[in-house]
């Protein structure tokens, strides 16, 4: 005998804990027990469906017909055994379509005619359905009951990863944290109670080190419905990660106050991003570093020391290009408009900061600003040209020399 408080006791403890709704459970219940008594009790062709009462636990079998007329269906045995003879056609349980012919094989067991439909149910129109009850069993074979348990586990999945689809579908762009509960082949795979999170080797900070059990945040970028379960793609390179870093450190950039308009990024080792504000009273640079710089050494943390610098954009090209420099100054810029390429002259000794370590500062700042860009000393012959097209390769772009061993040569 079925023990319903303990029945629905468990019905909300999966809606609680696997986040899947009682009525998609009972639902998977009722086409579990279809299954079973069509296994033992049912005919070929046969739509059989059940309800369950949750208040009384009884439950109601019935058979569904579908009303059809000469224009649906092949009514006539004779005309059926000729259509079957010519094409070759085979039918299965219910029925099939012969080729040339969109009308379906009419089966007793599956379908009503219209004529007789009218007088069971009235206002009935075609394709309709008309519900005959069964009489009701309680014994069912090992073969059914096998049917009814692999019906109901098959439900309760489908509806987990719908559940699972739905919650994090609404999270992709957003940053998620979790549990390591593996490293495989360099893959980190993150526990997240009810979906599995996968950040790649590929979407890693370099040199950066997680063990099994640590708490690990990333950016959900993609969410995959695999036969396999539900993946969540983690990023911590993403630009979009340091985006909503900030926009978690500082209520100005959450609020829409202040605005990160681009962001160039090379993970593990430096980053720019460009911010303004929409309020001539809020300084965007200044609610982005915090308080003695406490914004932005908290998420310099998070990136494993990764340096960032933050300057302020401009609709004017050439302040935001000369300000994407920083922090080295410039003494003059001139846009070539029509291909998109800026000429930076710096001072001598601005020279090595302006182009960074092996090329970095400067390439990063091209690809801050989207232009290409050639950066000279006032006084040295050497250039440097950082075009954003070419960026994804990442050579390193040679130092210039030493200006007193220029002055020698």
């Amino acid at each position: 005998m079925l023990d319903l408080k303990t029945f629905k006791s468990a019905l909300e403890q999966l809606e609680e804990e696997r986040k899947i709704p009682k009525e998609k459970i009972l639902d998977a219940i009722e086409q579990a027990m279809a299954a079973a008594y069509k296994k033992d009790y049912g005919k070929k062709g046969q739509i059989i469906r059940s309800k369950f009462d949750l208040e009384t636990g009884k439950t109601d079998f019935y058979q569904v017909k579908i009303v059809v007329d000469e224009t649906i269906a092949i009514i006539d045995k004779e005309e059926q055994g000729q259509k079957v003879k010519k094409d070759g056609a085979h039918h299965g349980e219910y029925s099939v379509k012969d080729i040339g012919d969109e009308r379906v094989y009419f089966n007793a067991e599956h379908h009503i005619l219209f004529e007789d439909a009218k007088k069971i149910k009235k206002g009935v129109k075609l394709n309709d359905e008309v519900i005959f009850p069964l009489e009701a069993k309680e014994d069912y074979g090992r073969i059914a009951a096998q049917t009814a348990k692999q019906v109901i586990i098959q439900k309760i999945r489908e509806a987990e990863r719908t559940s699972i689809i739905d919650e994090y579908g609404t999270k992709e762009g957003e940053i998620i944290g979790g549990i390591v509960q593996k490293i495989e082949r360099g893959n980190i795979y993150v526990d997240f109670n009810r979906a599995t999170g996968v950040l790649s080797s590929e979407e890693q900070i370099p040199r950066e080190f997680f063990q099994r059990g640590q708490r690990v945040r990333a950016y959900l970028y993609s969410v995959d419905d695999t036969p396999r379960g539900i993946n969540l793609r983690l990023s911590r390179t993403h630009p979009k990660f340091i985006e909503k870093l900030f926009a978690q450190e500082a209520p100005e950039i959450q609020s829409g106050i202040v605005e990160i308009k681009s962001v160039a990024r090379e993970p593990g080792s430096r980053s720019k991003i460009a911010v303004h504000s929409n309020d001539e009273h809020i300084d965007a640079v200044g609610s982005c570093v915090g308080q003695k710089g406490t914004r932005v050494n908290t998420i310099t943390q998070e990136l494993g020391g990764e340096k960032i610098d933050i300057i302020p954009w401009s609709e004017d090209p050439k302040v935001f290009v000369s300000n994407s420099i920083s922090p080295a100054k410039v003494l003059s810029i001139d846009l070539d408009m029509e291909n998109h390429k800026a000429t930076i002259e710096v001072a001598d000794d601005q020279l090595s900061l302006a182009i960074g370590k092996g090329g970095q500062n400067v390439r990063l700042a091209a690809k801050l600003t989207g232009w290409r860009i050639d950066i000279k000393g006032d006084g040295i012959s050497t250039q440097v040209d950082a075009t954003p097209e070419k960026l994804e390769s990442e050579e390193p772009v040679a130092l210039p020399e030493d200006s007193s061993a220029s002055e020698k040569k």
